[in-house]
């Protein structure tokens, strides 16, 4: 269900590359898989099990052949139940071995018979002031394996600047015709907003999905028993971004472009020629490539901007490999960056994930990678910021928060931004700074199912978990567990805020 890539930044779905592992020589050698008989009520599956793998992902298998979701199916094994946590050879499973499966397919979603209850329509004594003084947003009903959209959903609603612009969206054209589907979706977000906004009880997104999937069908891609199936949300993030862009066009400006856009410039040179070249572009999502060394958010942003690519060379008259490094342009006051985690494998035609540990922080610094010219025009801010972090830290304290006009990469110390009071000030501009605003995670270890959950910074600097329709409080040091390297849930895309000064 979610697939990353090698591509730094942009659209293209060409970031669907063979992974390759290094294995240790010393290695044990694998158990091979085997063929089980699965009893499902009348039905009997033949499903490969691999022996190696946790039973939590034999259940991801099973759900994609029987639509039954893994947290409603129950395993049996000779009459023991088997955790999602158990080691198969507990049960002695072999080829040929029965394993009964119990659980029901979820229905398809209906629309809510209840009409949603606002604030604005209790009655005066029916208002509950613990619910009025609420302190975050509530949350989004999972119409059946829609926690893909639910998560982008309640990022992006974490922007200020978007919620004003789509409250000013008219869907309707000026000619009278029928609004495109772009603008038609763009319309049900405006709403989906307001619903969020006004809404004492968790929302249902129905009238959203429905023309979601209208516009990009492929997320009404239905399995087994008619079940809609679990899709990636880094797409949907993608192509709702791309969708609200087309319906702010006009005007010589464009809404979205001016809250995430990217602008790079890649540097391309011909070894075999000689030749050089370069190429600018405006990108709405920053990767980050996993490798083998990749251990912090820096190495992997750096590792994705090495846009090695083959390209028409004049002087030879044939393709040739060009080496490429991009730089960043122009930077946004949104910054999405996409934890690349899932590549597709070749060999086996299955999407893998990368479980490894990659560790980002609160404030990034993109500094480093900036273009020279776009470095120069930080060097002011940057020092402003430094000097109001200076006087709001203190004496006792100034080490700590001390950050050096041209930061290190790598850098993870935490850096308040501080408001100036003074109304006259000049307009504060970009430092090349970034404080984390919202976290996309996904949990489990198959790429076509799993769980995402989104964690979003609340405007008085605390944390909140939506789990769909469930909002919990968490810490800061919750966010930092997010991670990797495990079972548990794991950045797959990072929402940063530009800090400026």
């Amino acid at each position: 269900r979610n697939r990353g890539g090698d591509e730094a930044v942009g659209w293209q779905r060409s970031d669907r590359v063979v992974g390759h592992t290094r294995p240790s020589a010393s290695a044990p050698s694998r158990l091979a898989n085997m063929l089980v008989h699965v009893r499902w009520g009348k039905e009997d599956m033949q499903v490969e099990l691999d022996p190696e793998q946790p039973p939590s992902t034999f259940k991801d298998l099973l759900f994609q052949r029987c639509g039954v979701q893994p947290q409603r199916q129950k395993l049996l094994v000779k009459g023991k139940t088997v955790q999602d946590e158990d080691d198969w050879s507990r049960f002695h499973v072999r080829d040929g071995s029965k394993i009964m499966l119990m659980g029901t397919v979820d229905q398809v979603p209906e629309e809510p018979t209840e009409k949603q209850v606002f604030l604005e329509d209790l009655p005066e004594e029916e208002r509950d002031p613990n619910v009025v003084a609420k302190k975050y947003t509530v949350g989004l009903e999972n119409l059946g394996n829609t926690c893909y959209m639910n998560s982008t959903v309640q990022c992006l609603f974490s922007v200020p600047e978007l919620k004003e612009a789509l409250r000013e969206f008219q869907a309707q054209q000026e000619d009278g015709t029928t609004p495109t589907g772009a603008k038609k979706l763009t319309s049900a977000t405006k709403t989906l907003f307001e619903d969020l906004t006004n809404s004492l009880k968790p929302v249902s997104p129905f009238h959203f999905l429905m023309v979601l999937r209208q516009k990009y069908p492929q997320f009404a891609q239905q399995g087994q028993g008619g079940t809609y199936m679990q899709q990636d949300a880094e797409e949907c993030w993608s192509q709702l971004v791309f969708s609200l862009r087309e319906s702010f066009e006009g005007g010589g400006k464009n809404r979205m472009e001016d809250l995430f856009g990217i602008g790079t410039r890649t540097y391309l040179t011909c070894e075999e020629s000689g030749e050089t070249m370069q190429q600018e572009s405006m990108n709405y999502t920053l990767k980050c490539n996993i490798s083998g060394q990749t251990n912090h958010l820096h190495e992997g942003i750096e590792l994705a901007l090495q846009e090695d690519r083959e390209s028409n060379s004049a002087k030879l008259e044939r393709l040739a490999l060009f080496k490429g490094s991009a730089k960043i342009t122009k930077l946004p006051p949104y910054l999405t960056v996409q934890m690349v985690r899932f590549f597709y494998k070749v060999d086996v035609q299955q999407k893998a994930k990368i479980l490894r540990r990659v560790s980002f922080p609160i404030l990034l610094d993109l500094y480093s990678f900036c273009d020279t010219g776009l470095q120069e025009d930080l060097k002011a801010p940057r020092q402003r910021k430094k000097e109001k972090d200076d006087e709001a830290s203190g004496v006792g304290v100034k080490e700590k928060q001390d950050v050096p006009t041209e930061a290190k990469e790598g850098d993870d110390t935490v850096i308040e931004d501080v408001q100036p009071a003074s109304s006259s000030a000049p307009p504060k501009q970009h430092t090349g700074f970034y404080e984390l605003q919202a976290v996309l995670t996904h949990k489990g270890r198959s790429a076509d199912s799993g769980h995402y959950v989104s964690w979003v910074r609340q405007a008085d600097g605390s944390w909140i978990e939506y789990d769909d329709d469930v909002p919990i409080p968490v810490k800061e040091e919750d966010i930092l567990r997010l991670s990797g390297g495990g079972d548990w849930h794991m950045a797959y895309l990072l929402l940063y805020k530009s800090v400026m000064a």
